[in-house]
């Protein structure tokens, strides 16, 4: 398993300090030339500085040192603030090399705040995830090579940084999974925040949970195909050989199966087969060409 640091007293004092106009040269000129420094022009009066403020130090810690932030106070440091012409606080400015290379004035939403500190770093030629990313794609690797358990402790690890990473909640739901443990995998998508529920990695992770459901339930695959051979026109009987036939892995053949069943009657069963295929669909990778065939066969029975 990847161990994730966090932020400490000592980090925080490293990454994010109080400059003046005798530190600024050192702090924020020099300092920019290993990494970007973003300068926070505030003062203790500021209403709209009190809340951009912290809202700016939690992206620069979650960085992990991609990126430093210095605050100076206009009052005590106006001949700073003055050469840099500013009108109206808080205002940010981002040096890099010497130079400031972005900036802004006002308050801006969460969002927006986290996209500025991103495309800063990325100047700086960093990586604006904190090293999250590669420990995404390193827990990813876990997974699909079997090791659900190291990967489900490292996606837990990563959500400890950051709560709003789908890669991560989706992660940490398929490790579930994989292990057999349906009911944990939905508490943890059902815990996603609201703002990010319907993202596709999530749609795509419960829609594996409803499949794994169907697989625990499904006949033996011999039995399912002996009774469709049996009896063609028994779309219940076709259905299930799908369920039995995805559970076995033969994804495409459970595709190949339900579209038959939409082919000759698509209203069966409150439309049952569509709503299975856009199941499978969901759970695959969109630009897996079991997807891409499967809806391209679909679209053209609907629209024949």
């Amino acid at each position: 398993m990847i161990e994730l640091g966090t932020g400490t007293a000592t980090d925080t004092a490293n990454l994010i300090m109080d400059v003046n106009e005798s530190t600024f040269m050192k702090d924020v000129v020099e300092a920019s030339d290993l990494v970007p420094v973003i300068v926070d022009f505030w003062a203790p009066w500021c209403g709209p500085c009190k809340t951009l403020g912290p809202a700016l130090e939690a992206e620069v810690m979650a960085a992990n040192g991609a990126v430093k932030m210095a605050k100076i106070d206009v009052d005590q440091n106006q001949t700073i603030a003055g050469q840099m012409q500013i009108q109206s606080i808080p205002a940010v400015f981002a040096f890099y090399k010497g130079q400031p290379i972005d900036g802004f004035q006002g308050a801006l939403p969460p969002s927006e705040i986290k996209a500025f500190v991103a495309r800063v770093i990325e100047a700086g030629g960093g990586d604006p995830s904190g090293g999250l990313d590669d420990a995404i794609e390193a827990a990813t690797m876990m997974l699909e090579e079997g090791d659900a358990s190291d990967a489900a402790q490292t996606f837990a690890a990563i959500l400890e940084e950051d709560d709003q990473c789908v890669a991560a909640y989706a992660g940490l739901a398929r490790s579930h999974l994989a292990m057999g443990e349906a009911d944990q995998a939905e508490a943890v998508l059902n815990g996603v925040p609201a703002d990010i529920s319907s993202a596709a990695m999530i749609e795509a992770a419960f829609a594996q949970i409803a499949l794994a459901r169907q697989a625990e339930q499904a006949g033996p695959l011999a039995e399912m195909s002996a009774a469709v051979e049996a009896n063609p026109d028994d779309l219940q009987a076709r259905f299930d050989l799908a369920v039995a036939l995805n559970a076995d892995e033969q994804t495409e053949d459970a595709v190949d199966a339900l579209l038959e069943i939409f082919r000759r009657d698509r209203e069966w069963n409150e439309g049952a087969a569509k709503t299975q295929l856009f199941t499978i669909f969901d759970a695959l990778k969109p630009e897996d060409p079991i997807v891409l065939n499967g809806r391209r066969k679909l679209s053209s029975m609907i629209f024949a």
